[in-house]
């Protein structure tokens, strides 16, 4: 019976499916990009330690090298790779001046060598280098290169670019120019002891057994042993801050989403199951049980269930791949290519639509079963609302309502998005309950201003509107949760966006910065400002001073005015003001002060006593003024520079680089715009992935709006009939099911959009909590887009319904 009744009623079941496929393949698209983003940002950020099984790092910034003989001596190790770093002046062919390059040495073993070329080969001789792109320089160049020992003195010599290493994906690509060496040749340069091995274990052997080995065999000693993986998500962390937020934006919404569907899919059933009242009837009449109608009908929901699920995770994974697919195609500085498909997204995803279908199904089964076999051949009248199903249903709407409220106001307040999730679940079933009561009141008020520019159909429209409140508010609920689900989505979107770029802002204050370690030429400010792109600069005053320990530091003298429209923000770079000294983190640690202590700094025969305050700069900043008055002949020795947000940022780094390095050779440009920049297009991609997922919930509430009207005209079949009867035409009868629609479609909107709103910036203060400074951000344009959509949408839900009622003969719909 069960599979007959699936055979008869295929294209009934149509809608369950899609809304079962629809929200199976957004769950699993989710756990399959989220893997592929996680995947990709551990390769490109944490590219040297992905392939690495183990990875020793200093913790007092001593070198290791004397730990590789005793570590190369372990059972399981391959090679151990110390990581040599330094830094060299370059004068690359074709481009004027010289430029700053880190220097990095390749690792001798094949195993541990993870730099992608673009082109050419990675240097195996001294005298060759290999180049990030970010240097400009080709295959086949000599490039005179300039470093410089203890003492200061220079020494050039000439290297030949072997290759050109892809970075493409590392987010501080773009910061400054990047060489690989040998280690050898690193050491020449002047590369210091190493803080850093890279260890690689044999085919075979387990990274975290091989890490206790390790740890084991350092036991004592001041250094942090990690596996590869975690050096690589720590690595990953640091510069993008974590994508934890983002993993939490996307089990919300993909819970939310499933909840959709579940609603959506026992509407659909229980649209299904009025329809066939009467055969479910006769089957008891001829001596079917209760239960064995409603195991049938679990069944039908079961098989219905677990074929939807397997087309939900095959539809899931190619929506994934064509996002990767299309991501891969862009400039995007996530190069996602292919697609990683975890297990547990292919598990989670049949579970998830097989689960959701059956417990959706439960109600309507029990509904079908629970009238008696004659009164179901008969006509029923609707329960009013103040039987005692509807007050069942008014106080569990409250029992839901009111805890899921506290439980979301908790969750905004200690940023505890589990807390805020469950409110959130549980808020929203009480609304959908309640809805039953508090959606016929405002469709009737709406109602009396419709009937005065509608005419007849308007005035018919409202009346059918209010004189069903279960039908009203079902078709209202349907809508309702899509307007709310996409209000929430553009909300919490905008203000985790918002949130992000103010983050950014506070992490890279600065787009440009120029330090040319000794006097800055007072041409090359005004050169600098000259650059297509820039818009603001600022320069800095540089002088020696000893600090309450005893030691010298280098501090930088700022002009408050001067720099104030120059950076991004001074949220954690403080700008002093007289008689005041923002220090580092290290600073303050070193000379044991904290905001508020008073501190004294010298330099030669002056001292001057200053008021810390807390800073994020490299260097501990004073005023021009205060350094002026402790060091009279402090230079100009640092450049601040801003560039426009529409400025091409890598041509204009590139113009600046060029003229720093002509003027001052040892001038170390930092790009540090084009860094936010990467990271701020990696939470474009993700927020447009998060977006384009959820635009599929759309649809699923529409089936649900189409299922709802449908019942609709199936319910009113001779009351349409008798209308038709009585001089209504066939279009006056379409306008009626349309104006209908508008009326609960617009109402439903506006509810939902205020709902969406509330829940958007719930989640998105929840989320985001931890993070620090939360900007909640509505974007007005897109919500009332929202309002104007869901209404149209509402109104083309009631074309085939209203189509099919006014095409019945009434005749034929009188009779039933």
């Amino acid at each position: 019976m069960t599979l007959a009744s699936i055979r008869a009623h295929a294209a009934r079941l149509v809608a369950s499916t899609l809304a079962i496929v629809i929200a199976v393949g957004f769950v699993v698209a989710t756990l399959v990009l989220d893997q592929t983003t996680r995947s990709t940002v551990l390769e490109a950020a944490g590219a040297q330690y992905v392939d690495t099984d183990v990875v020793v790092t200093s913790d007092d910034g001593r070198g290791l090298t004397d730990r590789v003989g005793t570590l190369t001596a372990l059972d399981g190790v391959q090679a151990v790779d110390p990581s040599w770093q330094t830094s060299v002046q370059a004068a690359v062919p074709g481009r004027t001046g010289s430029q700053h390059l880190v220097v990095e040495s390749v690792a001798g073993d094949p195993g541990l060598r993870w730099q992608h070329l673009a082109a050419g080969a990675l240097p195996v001789r001294p005298g060759e280098i290999a180049v990030s792109e970010r240097v400009g320089a080709s295959v086949g160049d000599v490039v005179p290169v300039t470093s410089y020992d203890a003492d200061g003195v220079a020494t050039t010599t000439d290297a030949t670019v072997t290759g050109v290493v892809d970075l493409r994906g590392d987010p501080s690509a773009g910061l400054y120019g990047r060489a690989f060496s040998t280690a050898d040749q690193a050491q020449a340069w002047g590369a210091a002891d190493p803080a850093e091995l890279r260890i690689a274990g044999r085919t075979g052997t387990d990274p975290a057994a091989l890490t206790a080995a390790v740890t084991a065999a350092l036991d004592g000693q001041d250094v942090t042993v990690r596996t590869g993986t975690e050096q690589a998500e720590r690595t990953a962390a640091d510069l993008t801050g974590g994508t934890e937020w983002l993993t939490a934006v996307l089990l919300v919404f993909a819970t939310v989403a499933v909840l959709v569907a579940g609603l959506v899919i026992a509407n659909t059933f229980a649209v299904l199951l009025a329809q066939r009242t009467r055969d479910l009837a006769l089957l008891r009449c001829v001596g079917a049980t209760s239960r064995q109608v409603r195991r049938s009908v679990l069944g039908e929901a079961a098989l219905t269930g677990l074929a939807a699920s397997v087309l939900g995770v095959l539809a899931g994974i190619g929506l994934a791949a064509a996002v990767s697919a299309v991501v891969a195609s862009t400039d995007s500085p996530v190069p996602l290519s292919g697609i990683s498909v975890p297990v547990t997204a292919v598990v989670v995803g049949l579970l998830v639509g097989t689960l959701t279908t059956l417990l959706a199904a439960l109600a309507p089964a029990r509904a079908a079963t629970r009238v008696a076999p004659l009164a179901a051949l008969r006509p029923v009248d609707p329960a009013p609302l103040r039987s005692r199903g509807g007050v069942a249903r008014l106080v569990l709407g409250l029992l839901l309502l009111l805890p899921g409220a506290g439980l979301l106001g908790l969750g905004a307040l200690q940023a505890e998005v589990l807390y805020s999730l469950a409110g959130g679940v549980l808020s929203f079933l009480g609304v959908v309950l309640l809805a039953q009561r508090a959606v016929p009141p405002v469709v009737a008020a709406v109602g009396g201003l419709l009937g005065r520019v509608g005419g007849l159909p308007g005035r018919l429209a409202a009346g059918n509107a209010t004189r069903n409140p279960r039908r009203t508010a079902a078709t209202a609920t349907a809508l309702l949760i899509g307007v709310t689900l996409t209000t929430a989505m553009v909300v919490g979107a905008s203000s985790t966006r918002a949130t992000a770029q103010a983050g950014l802002a506070a992490a890279y204050p600065t787009d440009v910065v120029v330090d040319a370690g000794q006097e800055v030429p007072a041409a090359l400010l005004g050169q600098l400002r000259q650059v297509d792109g820039v818009v603001g600069s600022t320069g800095l005053t540089g002088a020696t001073v000893v600090g309450p320990d005893g030691y010298e530091t280098q501090v930088n003298g700022v002009d408050p005015a001067q720099a104030q429209p120059v950076l991004r923000s001074t949220a954690d770079l403080t700008l002093p003001e007289l008689g005041q000294v923002a220090l580092p983190p290290w600073a303050e640690d070193s000379w044991g002060v904290r905001a508020g202590d008073p501190v004294t700094l010298t330099a030669g025969d002056r001292s001057r006593t200053l008021t810390v305050v807390t800073g994020d700069a490299d260097r501990p900043l004073l005023t021009a003024v205060d350094l002026a008055g402790l060091s009279p002949g402090a230079a100009m020795d640092t450049v601040w520079l801003r560039l426009a947000d529409d400025a091409d940022q890598g041509e204009a780094i590139d113009a600046v680089t060029d003229l720093a390095g002509a003027a001052v050779p040892t001038a170390f440009v930092t790009g540090l715009a084009s860094e936010r920049a990467a990271i701020d297009s990696v939470l474009d991609v993700l927020l447009l992935v998060v977006t384009g997922l959820l635009g599929v919930a759309v649809i699923i509430a529409l089936i649900g709006v189409g299922n709802t009207l449908a019942l609709s005209v199936v319910e009113r079949r001779q009351e349409s009939g008798l209308l038709r009867a009585l001089g209504l035409t066939r279009g006056q009868l379409r306008g009626v099911l349309a104006w209908e629609a508008v009326l609960v479609a617009g109402v439903a909107a506006l509810l939902g959009v205020v709902l969406g709103g509330a829940y958007g910036l719930i989640g998105a203060a929840s989320v985001l909590g931890d993070l620090g400074e939360i900007v909640l951000s509505v974007p007005w344009l897109q919500v009332g887009a929202i309002v104007v959509v869901a209404t149209l949408a509402g109104l083309l839900a009631s074309v085939l319904p209203a189509r099919r009622a006014a095409r019945t003969p009434p005749v034929a719909a009188i009779a039933g």
